[in-house]
């Protein structure tokens, strides 16, 4: 029953778990793309190096 009531965010379930979605989304996003990057650029270091 207690955790029945921690999911149902008591109505605005729909509401609490998308914002969690979509913040975990863009957390995930940022590090992706941060990653990405450093790896292109040092990609493009390393052929200006040669």
């Amino acid at each position: 029953m207690i955790l029945n009531n921690f999911f149902s965010m008591g109505g605005y379930a729909a509401y609490v778990w998308s914002a969690y979605g979509i913040s975990f989304i863009v957390l995930f996003l940022n590090i992706y793309l941060a990653i990405r990057n450093e790896r292109k650029t040092i990609d493009e270091l390393k052929k200006i190096k040669e």
